[in-house]
């Protein structure tokens, strides 16, 4: 063989292993709640981190608004093109648990995390820490910021959405504690996740009732919008927002008082998780059972629990003293 027709051939191999090896990574799609989140922006920020590492592909793909029968539409388009795996971040966890049953019938790997699936519709759930702590932790900070006194109000995302439901049960109990004796909840409000809406409701709260000290908002947009009326109303010093957001986005609301703090647990990490889950069962690592250990790249080791919800761990305080510390 003449040595051009050597270096030809090697450089052809060459290029079919690398093809080849590109080509092995999986094909996953992130189908959070909405698009236009920037709470789900950082997760997908971690998805494809652990995307990068494993060597896989992850599609960020969701509905304009938070809407389970779009997400039931998507997921069928998905099953149709033959997807590895599917992440979704649920709108509701009883009416996608049939598409999600018909995608593992197909081979596909469903995972969920943020907002689960219900019970057959996906292997695991990634959560983003204790659903009751997250609860009576919000409540628990609402009232320190108003000195355990005055009305408070409720700014959620939208009514039936597992996540929001179930804080928002847990801050009820929270609420019953005799040192909350002084703190009345007057309302719950639904913002849909819809800046402009979560904005006017907030101005309705504002409006309908004059002595209101403070609103738990457990959803980033309603939590960024209503920190925004608050300010536009002139309203600083005199009601307080807090719940869930992200530091980027809550940065000037901290530092100018309209939201002193706030909790929130590390959505990048949230994205890493569930992705290192989904392709260790894609690949057969794992099963998705109780019992099982495996390491999650960076984040460690980790064991399925009995109930299969895998816990990323305790949520963060952000206060003007820490949040610089933070870039998402």
């Amino acid at each position: 063989m003449k040595k051009g027709t050597f270096v030809l051939v090697a450089c052809l191999a060459a290029a079919l292993t690398f093809g080849t090896f590109a080509e092995a990574g999986y094909k996953i799609v992130n189908l959070p709640k909405n698009l236009g989140n920037p709470y789900f922006d950082a997760c997908n920020k971690g998805a494809q981190e652990a995307a990068a590492e494993l060597g896989d592909e992850v599609i960020y793909q969701a509905p304009s608004d938070a809407d389970a029968t779009k997400q039931i539409q998507m997921i069928n388009a998905l099953i149709a093109q033959k997807v590895d795996g599917i992440m979704v971040s649920a709108n509701d966890p009883d009416a996608l648990v049939p598409v999600g049953k018909k995608a593992m019938k197909q081979g596909i790997v469903m995972t969920s995390y943020d907002a689960t699936i219900g019970e057959g519709g996906r292997k695991v759930f990634a959560n983003p820490a204790n659903s009751e702590g997250i609860g009576r932790g919000q409540l628990a900070l609402a009232a320190k910021l108003i000195d355990y006194k005055g009305e408070i109000a409720i700014l959620s995302a939208a009514a039936g959405m597992p996540n929001q439901t179930t804080w928002i049960e847990w801050m009820n109990e929270e609420i019953k504690k005799p040192e909350y004796k002084d703190i009345k909840l007057v309302d719950t409000v639904y913002g849909d996740d819809d800046d402009t809406k979560s904005y006017q409701k907030m101005q309705s709260l504002m409006k309908s009732y004059p002595n209101l000290k403070a609103v738990i908002s457990p959803t980033t947009v309603g939590l960024a919008a209503g920190a925004r009326a608050i300010e536009d109303a002139g309203a600083i010093g005199k009601v307080v927002i807090t719940g869930l957001g992200t530091p980027n986005q809550m940065r000037k609301f901290v530092k100018n008082g309209a939201c002193p703090a706030f909790l929130l647990w590390n959505p990048v990490d949230l994205g890493y998780l569930v992705t290192q889950i989904t392709h260790q069962i894609i690949a057969g690592e794992i099963k998705g059972e109780p019992g099982e250990t495996f390491t999650a790249g960076r984040l460690g080791e980790y064991t399925i629990p009995e109930n299969t919800i895998i816990l990323l761990g305790p949520p963060t305080e952000f206060t003007k003293e820490n949040i610089d510390d933070f870039d998402f």
